[in-house]
């Protein structure tokens, strides 16, 4: 079993660096809405791309999740395709991978 610690702790930095700003986003998108209508549409406008944001930040948690229960429970490193080995390299560049080079292709 390969000790993926080094990614562990990578993993879990990332993990926690997108936690706090989906909690800005978060914040930023329950203000009250201001009662000048033209500002009123300026900041509808703002939510929606932070809420696109958002979305990207949750997708990107759920990953890291995975890829720390994969590691939790020896499956990191594994293509969930063929079964192979996933390079170390391919792993540091992309922690979240899930299949190997040649099954991503």
């Amino acid at each position: 079993m390969n000790d993926y610690g080094d990614l562990r702790e990578q993993l879990k930095q990332r993990l926690a660096d997108l936690l706090e700003r989906a909690d800005v986003i978060e914040d930023d998108l329950r203000h009250a809405l201001d009662a000048d209508s033209s500002e009123q549409a300026i900041d509808l406008a703002d939510d929606e791309a932070l809420e696109g944001v958002d979305g990207v930040l949750r997708q990107e948690i759920a990953q890291i999740r995975m890829a720390l229960l994969r590691i939790e429970n020896g499956t990191y490193g594994r293509c969930s395709q063929c079964g192979k080995p996933i390079a170390r390299e391919r792993l540091k560049a992309r922690p979240i991978a899930t299949r190997c080079v040649d099954c991503a292709g």
